[in-house]
């Protein structure tokens, strides 16, 4: 019953790109993107899980079972079959998913974190969902073509500390002008983390 309410809410995903992070040593900005609409939802991950992602994008078939590989390998041979994943969850700016797995006899969601969902669920070429109140709350509204022009770094909002404005309303608005630079310059990894500071406040 649960998962049918989350079902009755569910937007289709498709894997935009991944792209390394310039501040954070390891860590890479995984990019999805709605089927039918405008909004992205960049998830930062790790490196050994953009690895896994990227291989299997690229038809890359390593010597021997990665993780993720293996995992493939025990539902199929358990006779069950992934039907699909949903990040269904954001809270205090961490994203939660769930793996869909069907049997014979019964249907069941596993706890998973998006990258290794997504990892899996590419591997079997199922489809990738989230839940339309995570991509309400984490979604960012891509610019159209005609805006992709870059913005130079000086245009930036300073936000240094002691130039920071003293209200939440003032912050907020600069907070905002960074989010559309970021993404007027395709910078999705840093889209995440000003929409993860707007979310906090």
């Amino acid at each position: 019953l649960l998962y049918l309410k989350i079902f009755m809410s569910l937007i289709k995903l498709t894997i935009k790109g991944i792209s390394y992070s310039q501040t954070q040593s390891g860590a890479y900005a995984l990019v999805l993107s709605e089927m039918e609409g405008t909004r992205t939802l960049p998830i930062i991950i790790g490196a050994f899980e953009a690895q896994a992602i990227a291989l299997e994008l690229e038809h890359i078939r390593p010597p021997r079972p990665m993780t993720h590989d293996l995992i493939k390998n025990i539902i199929v041979q358990s006779n069950a079959e992934l039907k699909e994943i949903v990040i269904n969850d954001l809270r205090e700016s961490t994203f939660f998913a769930k793996l869909v797995i069907k049997t014979e006899l019964t249907e069941f969601d596993v706890d998973a974190r998006p990258s290794d969902a997504i990892a899996i669920a590419i591997r079997f070429g199922v489809p990738v969902y989230v839940s339309s109140h995570v991509l309400k709350e984490a979604g960012i509204v891509a610019e159209s073509e005609a805006s992709k022009t870059p913005v130079p770094v000086e245009d930036e909002v300073n936000l240094e500390p002691e130039k920071r404005p003293v209200t939440m309303e003032d912050r907020l608005i600069n907070l905002t002008k960074n989010l559309d630079l970021a993404i007027a310059n395709e910078d999705y990894e840093k889209a995440a983390r000003i929409r993860d500071e707007i979310n906090q406040l």
